[in-house]
């Protein structure tokens, strides 16, 4: 029997831009079942944030398997048979809940996630936030929220094939358009326009 290499796929985008759509989408067109993993902590005292959860379990079929985990992807990816697929909406919020761990104890649990994205056996598909195109938050939770979210999309798309940006009410495929910085950086020197 030929074994097929699980896929990565990493789908980021905007506040309310489709991208959890997106990834629904192709989670149910692997024909795997689905196993759709919920970083979010609900919040009893916080209507609008629990009316966004809702709406997200509303939308998702019942034979999809939920697991609620705000902090710990690596053991269930590690744990993940082949004919699943794992719906991971989203990474924004696992790294919220993960601000007010120290620096190095942080690259620690980065460098986890890392690992257990490339020894995976299953499909994943991981849904993003952008944050970085606005201004610079005002505030130090506010910057180190944006750059570690920044950083950890970077490692992901540098391992993820596809990767990608749902804006504006269009999808785009940023592996089939471009270039990885890693390769850009590679070239002896770009053309003069």
């Amino acid at each position: 029997m030929i074994e097929v290499a699980p896929q990565l796929i990493l789908v980021s985008g905007p506040a309310r831009s489709g991208k959890s759509e997106v990834a629904e989408g192709i989670a149910t067109a692997t024909g795997k079942a689905v196993i759709y993993i919920a970083t979010a902590q609900g919040d009893p005292t916080d209507l609008e944030w629990q009316a966004r959860i809702i709406q997200h379990q509303q939308r998702r079929p019942d034979s999809w398997q939920t697991i609620e985990t705000p902090l710990d992807l690596s053991t269930i990816l590690h744990t993940a048979a082949p004919q699943n697929c794992l719906l991971i909406d989203s990474l924004g919020t696992w790294v919220a809940n993960y601000l007010e761990q120290e620096e190095t104890l942080w690259q620690e649990t980065l460098n986890n996630l890392r690992e257990s994205l490339t020894l995976t056996r299953a499909d994943i598909i991981l849904v993003s936030e952008e944050v970085g195109w606005g201004v610079i938050p005002p505030y130090p939770l506010g910057r180190k929220f944006r750059d570690r979210l920044g950083n950890v999309t970077r490692i992901v798309g540098a391992i993820a094939n596809p990767v990608y940006l749902v804006t504006n009410g269009y999808v785009v495929n940023l592996s089939q358009l471009g270039i990885p910085i890693s390769q850009f950086l590679a070239q002896p020197s770009s053309p003069q326009a």
